[in-house]
């Protein structure tokens, strides 16, 4: 198409959120919560932008991957999205195209639907067409490290802020902490909010059922990533026995533990993440394996993109909230009463603020 601007310049900051701390999980301990941030250019002089979440990991790494990468976006039309991501599996398959270099891809992939999008003057939604007009969102967090005084407060404030839902990690050296955990967050929400566990991953099989058990008194929504990611028997198995339902896909890169465990009657709610899938394209096509086979799409962590996005699919179940990004940008979502909402700003609806962002 002639005319359309081009990428002429890529850059790459550091970010870290204003409500930074050390926080764990059943299987990580992350010190601080730290994003990187893309900016291209285009030949109009649009800008368009994106960020992961990178917290402390690999961070050599990680640059020479978006070296790699930001190299075969450069003079590209800012619409071209999908022979971008072709390229990037061709040239980086020796290798694997999983990893880092699909997180470098989905980042820039992400900044070009924001300047395609800004340059066009509409809302990425308006782009990939609307469904709804607004999405469940839960409130996120719970993590292991806090003491159990910060664990309710927490879940005490998303009640008050309007939530109607909240998650809390799982996974403490002994079952006995994770059910009193639970048992005193679903004390001090209420029977009327809902309450998801999230084990990153960190159960055998036998902990995990054990937990599940002794948790379904106190109506669990769901139980998620509580077994290795490959352990699709395990699913299949714990999705018999555990009397809740399992969500996972946020650790995937393309749609292989979909389709394996949809061939098991393994799982209930797909969590597809961004930046791990590549970008846009692929976070819908996965989408679309999920809804053919009547699966609700529950996507991981981004709410800046997945709110637009889960706009333009029929069977979002909801979105994820931390509150890390909002001080770091200009117009952080809008969430009221337990539901968030697309902006109606060009792109994908903020920017990061200058006096946030240091050199990568």
């Amino acid at each position: 198409m002639h005319g359309i601007p081009r990428i002429t310049s890529l850059d790459f900051y550091s970010a870290v959120s204003p409500v930074s701390r050390p926080v764990a999980d059943a299987t990580h301990q992350i010190p601080a919560i730290k994003f990187i941030v893309a900016r291209l250019t285009l030949s109009d002089s649009t800008v368009g932008e994106a960020y992961l979440l990178a917290f402390h990991f690999s961070p050599q790494a990680i640059r020479g991957a978006l070296a790699d990468v930001g190299a075969l976006a450069l003079g590209r039309e800012a619409c071209a999205t999908k022979a971008f991501n072709r390229d990037c599996d061709r040239h980086f398959e020796y290798f694997g195209d999983g990893g880092l270099q699909r997180w470098a891809r989905g980042l820039i992939n992400v900044a070009m639907w924001d300047a395609w999008a800004r340059y066009l003057k509409v809302p990425v939604w308006r782009l990939l067409g609307s469904c709804v007009e607004r999405i469940p969102a839960y409130g996120s967090g719970g993590w292991l490290s806090y003491s159990l005084e910060e664990l309710l407060e927490e879940a005490s404030g998303y009640v008050r802020r309007g939530f109607t839902a909240v998650k809390l990690k799982v996974g403490s050296p002994q079952i006995d902490q994770d059910v009193e955990r639970i048992a005193r967050v679903r004390e001090t929400v209420g029977p009327q909010v809902r309450v998801m566990i999230d084990a990153n991953q960190g159960f055998g099989y036998p902990a995990a059922l054990a937990l599940a058990q002794r948790a379904r008194p106190f109506g669990i929504h769901w139980f998620e990533e509580p077994l290795p990611r490959t352990d699709f028997a395990g699913y299949a198995a714990l999705r018999q026995n555990a009397g809740m339902a399992l969500a996972m896909g946020e650790r995937e890169y393309d749609t292989v533990a979909l389709r394996e465990l949809v061939q098991r009657n393994a799982l209930d709610l797909w969590q597809p993440d961004l930046l791990r899938l590549g970008g846009v394209e692929g976070w819908l096509d996965s989408a679309a394996l999920a809804q053919a086979h009547h699966l609700p799409v529950l996507p991981h962590f981004y709410k800046e993109y997945d709110v637009p996005l889960a706009c333009a699919i029929p069977h979002a179940f909801g979105v994820e909230s931390f509150d890390w990004v909002d001080g770091l940008v200009d117009h952080p979502v809008r969430i009221e009463n337990g539901y968030a909402y697309p902006s109606d700003t060009p792109g994908w609806g903020f920017r990061f603020k200058d006096s946030a962002l240091s050199a990568l």
